[in-house]
């Protein structure tokens, strides 16, 4: 699997805010943790596990945050994973961790930000 090119693909579809784009990026069963799915009372455990609510929480996101950008800063590659770190928008840090089923879609992420989400 190239991960550096779904990196790319993934960064060109956030970038563009194009949410048709990045939905077809993740599998119909995706895993998605973050403490924004908590902050934004979307699941009190911080995990979306279905594909419509995490186009819902994506589209929240796209709203909130007009001027949302991504920049790579590494694409940290395992067996049948990445890890990209990038800087957002307010040049927070930010991690996360795309696994990847048999037809090179997103199934599970694990979003991590350097100190407390807000």
């Amino acid at each position: 699997m190239d991960f550096d090119r779904l990196a790319e693909t993934w960064y060109a579809a956030w970038n563009a805010r194009d949410l048709d784009a990045i939905m077809a990026l993740y599998a119909d069963d995706v895993r998605f943790t973050s403490p924004y799915v908590r902050t934004l009372e979307f699941a009190a455990d911080g995990t979306l596990t279905t594909k419509f609510d995490l186009e819902r929480y994506f589209a929240l996101g796209l709203s909130k945050i007009p001027n949302l950008h991504f920049t790579p800063v590494v694409n940290c590659i395992s067996a049948d994973s990445h890890t990209m770190v990038y800087r957002n928008q307010s040049d927070a840090w930010v991690t996360e961790m795309h696994e990847y089923d048999g037809h090179g879609m997103i199934v599970r992420v694990v979003a991590s930000y350097a100190g407390s989400p807000a």
